[in-house]
């Protein structure tokens, strides 16, 4: 069969990775797809939110399967699209794409649900939204309401600071129409984790619970990115947090959604905190995260398009996932001033010298060629794993790897799983029970 995978950063060549490994599939499109990409797949030139070009592609070349790895063409409905000229494809609807595409939406429909999460106020008025703020205690996380990769969530610990942020969005419109609307809510401390899980509308498959650092700097300080790291499994969570997750979140979600009349058939992510009072969640997301792709697909042992092929028939039920008993830590390296400006075009070497390293996976994010020459072309550029047998070894592979690759003005973070070598007790069994 054909695949069109839909896409061009880390998270989508981890996906073409694990595709090209299924007895299915004989050839792999991607669009518009990067540099390592490339070596796996044709790629196509069509952006990935030209939506009805890309079903005109998948039309004209009798595509089998297409996977859409981002949430920009899943919220235009590029779904919809497919399903309309009978293309089989791997994503929910618009619709149900909300559930991420609109931050408002997801708090209204975790209320109607009776799904924990943390007290929020939305706002389309700036005086409205200082009125607030000027009126309860800090620290408030300030979220926009629409899609911006991931990068515009802040915490405010006093006034001065939450009115400069507010005016940033709504004032200065620092992020366009995604910051028409924005949510104040209270800030929740605990352990954090990502949950995501195949579903079928139906049945829910969770995938192993992954850590993801946000934050730009060690030591989770500096701004908000799309990710610089990721761990799974994540061991730091309570021991029955999966069985919690499973209840209180996935299963209402999926019932919830199914109740609206909303097409769910793809990934499910919950990026979720524990409390003290029990698990609360922080977002919901309509795909695969990245990093955290990066991470789960390695330790995955299931054909990833036959789990597919099933979410979309309407058959999960007959598959159980299974897994390696591994752990993998993958560490991304990116371009000096993401996640704001950064340099594109820069020469990058040394990816030989780890691509036949011994459980070793690299990735790419933000690359292409010019000349010849690999170069830079985004603000994360490559997302470098390692699988072993504990974190310990993980870890030292990772960076062992990390530190043959160089362009200039690379930035990573240096203590991505450290907190796992801290003598931290692991899952007993299987996480995903």
């Amino acid at each position: 069969m054909k695949v069109l995978v839909v896409g061009k950063g880390g998270r989508e060549h981890a996906i073409v990775w694990k595709i090209s490994q299924s007895r299915l599939v004989k050839k792999i499109y991607a669009a518009p797809g990067n540099a390592g990409i490339a070596k796996l797949a044709e790629c196509i030139d069509i952006d990935q939110e030209n939506i009805r070009e890309l079903a005109h592609f998948a039309q004209r070349n009798s595509i089998d399967l297409t996977v859409v790895g981002s949430e920009f063409p899943l919220a235009q409905g590029i779904v919809d699209i497919f399903m309309e000229r009978g293309l089989p494809i791997f994503g929910p609807t618009k619709q149900a794409t909300q559930i991420e595409s609109s931050k408002a939406f997801a708090k209204e429909f975790m209320r109607s649900n009776s799904i924990p999460t943390a007290s929020w106020c939305c706002f389309d008025n700036f005086e409205s939204a200082l009125e607030f703020v000027a009126t309860h205690s800090f620290p408030l996380v300030i979220k926009v309401d629409g899609l911006t990769g991931g990068k515009s969530t802040t915490i405010v610990y006093d006034l001065e600071e939450a009115k400069s942020i507010i005016a940033h969005i709504m004032i200065e419109k620092a992020w366009g129409e995604a910051g028409k609307r924005i949510i104040i809510e209270e800030f929740l401390e605990g352990e954090e984790a990502t949950f995501m899980a195949f579903t079928d509308g139906s049945t829910i498959l969770p995938l192993l619970p992954v850590k993801d650092y946000k934050r730009l700097m060690d030591e989770d300080l500096g701004p908000n990115t799309g990710g610089m790291g990721s761990v799974a499994p994540h061991t730091r969570i309570p021991q029955n947090g999966m069985k919690e997750v499973q209840e209180k979140i996935f299963s209402p979600a999926i019932d919830g959604l199914k109740k609206g009349g909303l097409l769910y058939k793809g990934i499910l992510y919950a990026g979720v905190i524990f409390t003290k009072k029990g698990v609360k969640v922080l977002e919901f997301n309509s795909r695969f995260g990245d990093p955290e792709a990066q991470v789960s697909l390695p330790l995955l042992k299931n054909d990833l398009v036959e789990l597919m092929l099933n979410t979309i028939e309407g058959n999960l039920d007959e598959i159980e996932l299974e897994w390696d008993p591994g752990c993998t830590v993958g560490v991304v390296m990116a371009s000096e001033g993401y996640p704001k400006r950064y340099k594109k075009g820069l020469p990058i070497s040394g990816c030989e010298n780890v691509e036949n390293l011994e459980n070793v996976y690299l990735f790419h994010s933000g690359t292409s060629m010019r000349g010849g020459q690999l170069v830079t072309d985004g603000g994360r550029v490559l997302t470098i794993v390692a699988k072993g047998p504990n974190f310990e070894e993980a870890v030292n592979t990772a960076y062992f790897a990390v530190d043959r690759i160089t362009f200039e003005h690379a930035i990573w973070r240096t203590d991505i799983g450290q907190e796992f070598l801290k003598g931290i007790k692991e899952y007993e069994g299987n996480p995903t029970e």
